[in-house]
């Protein structure tokens, strides 16, 4: 076993080590307890929600007076000896200008009729749909303010008919994709470009499948590039790879009865419960 002998001005051997939570940490017992906070708790205390009264999470954090308040306020309340500092994660974007946002929250369930529950579905939606709402809504004031800028979703294939297994996955994206066409029509005109990127299949978590062989995966490196590549063409659509997904677009042209038959072959399982 190897000891590590930290030099006399460490912080460790300084100030810090009569601090409330090291000494806690040596397993000795302060006279008052440390608690690491998350600013995410602070939400529970009703001086947080009357200080941000009227007012949404960015401009919380960029009203200095606010900001601080919020940051001490579970310091006050509790006697820990440290406090994180109130801000968001947006606001870099807000102080720095954006260039390109590119929002891809996913998640993935396989779902059938008979594996349907309102949990389940509500939870694959709010990810996959609700999560990208709420970054675009932070990111578009700031880009019509600039004129300029982009956004990209990551939509998917899956979005574009109903398929096999997708019971909430395949709704999720194809509101994504008719999301992404709206925007479009908005932004485009002040000078924000909007992307709605659909890529096939591509080697990721949530693409494992132990239970089948899944064609035409690409690595994520490669799916980078080619996103890289369709943002230089200006492409509203970015997807890939191509022979696969134009397979899929050519579907969207067929009648249901046609498509119908296609689709089961591709995917039917009876339900044996």
């Amino acid at each position: 076993m190897t000891t590590t002998v930290l030099p006399a001005t460490h912080p460790l051997n300084t100030d810090t080590a009569s601090s409330w939570l090291v000494s806690a940490y040596r397993g000795e017992r302060p006279d008052t307890t440390p608690v690491w906070f998350m600013r995410q708790a602070g939400r529970s205390l009703p001086e947080y929600r009357a200080a941000r009264e009227g007012l949404t999470m960015l401009e919380s954090c960029l009203r200095p007076q606010v900001a601080a308040e919020i940051t001490v306020q579970p310091v006050r309340r509790h006697r820990v000896d440290a406090a994180i500092f109130f801000s968001d994660i947006m606001v870099p974007l807000r102080l720095a200008g954006v260039d390109v946002v590119i929002l891809s929250a996913g998640t993935y369930m396989p779902m059938r009729a008979w594996d349907l529950t309102v949990d389940t579905a509500r939870q694959t939606v709010h990810t996959n749909l609700l999560g990208v709402v709420d970054g675009v809504a932070a990111v578009v004031p700031q880009l019509l303010r600039q004129r300029g800028g982009a956004i990209a979703i990551v939509g998917g294939v899956a979005g574009y008919r109903g398929l096999p297994e997708a019971l909430a996955y395949g709704p999720s994206k194809a509101a994504l994709i008719n999301f992404a066409e709206t925007l479009y029509l908005d932004l485009a005109p002040n000078g924000v470009s909007v992307f709605i990127i659909n890529p096939g299949l591509v080697a990721t978590s949530l693409s494992a499948r132990p239970d089948c062989e899944l064609p035409t995966l690409l690595s994520a490196a490669e799916a980078a590039r080619r996103i890289v590549r369709g943002f230089a063409g200006g492409r509203f659509e970015i997807h890939f790879p191509r022979r696969f997904t134009l397979m899929l677009k050519l579907l969207r042209c067929l009648p249901y009865r046609i498509y119908f038959r296609v689709a089961a072959r591709s995917g039917v399982r009876r339900n044996d419960g």
